[in-house]
């Protein structure tokens, strides 16, 4: 048994096998089945075949020569089911392709809806913080009263001058009233 070659024991798989492989894409296959659900989907495809058949009836019931089809019309009746036999599982898989696309599409939006609801979120937080230091800053306002208030008590402390052109002093301090005035 040992003179047995690898072709001839049962245990060990064939290497190459000759079989005719037949590949198809499924992406080319899909657009194809689309385009003719689209086109089976239209009046134009309708308004043909109304006159397809209408000419083919006519032929078959009142040209003797050309009746290849006669009444019961079984050779169109065969027709329509294999149209049907091919359209009905086309126009699903255009269906299925375009449920994978809007699903894809509905995944996307509601990532983009929560991008969009974090980065609202953000900017209120900020808006808020924003506000509660913008509370906080001296405004143009309050900056000018308080230097109105150091000018005036800057104005009292200066020596007055005399008539004689000596410089009094006042002698009096003003900061306790400014003070008083300033937190009433």
């Amino acid at each position: 048994m040992s003179d047995l070659t690898a072709r001839q024991r049962l245990d060990t798989p064939r290497t190459s096998r000759r079989r005719l492989s037949f590949t198809v894409d499924a992406e080319t296959v899909g657009q194809f089945s689309e385009s003719i659900a689209r086109f089976l989907g239209t009046g134009r495809f309708l308004l043909w075949q109304s006159i397809i058949v209408i000419v083919w009836i006519l032929l078959n019931l009142f040209a003797v020569t050309l009746r290849w089809d006669p009444y019961p019309f079984i050779l169109l009746n065969l027709a329509f089911s294999t149209q049907a036999a091919y359209a009905a599982p086309l126009i699903l898989l255009a269906q299925n392709r375009q449920e994978n696309r809007d699903r894809v599409s509905l995944e996307e939006d509601r990532r983009r809806a929560e991008q969009t609801k974090a980065d609202t979120e953000y900017l209120a937080r900020e808006l808020a913080a924003l506000r509660l230091a913008v509370g906080e800053v001296a405004t143009r306002d309050y900056l000018r009263r308080e230097l109105d208030e150091l000018r005036d008590i800057l104005n009292e402390m200066r020596p007055k001058e005399s008539p004689d052109g000596s410089k009094e002093s006042s002698g009096k301090s003003h900061s306790g009233e400014r003070r008083s005035k300033r937190s009433g």
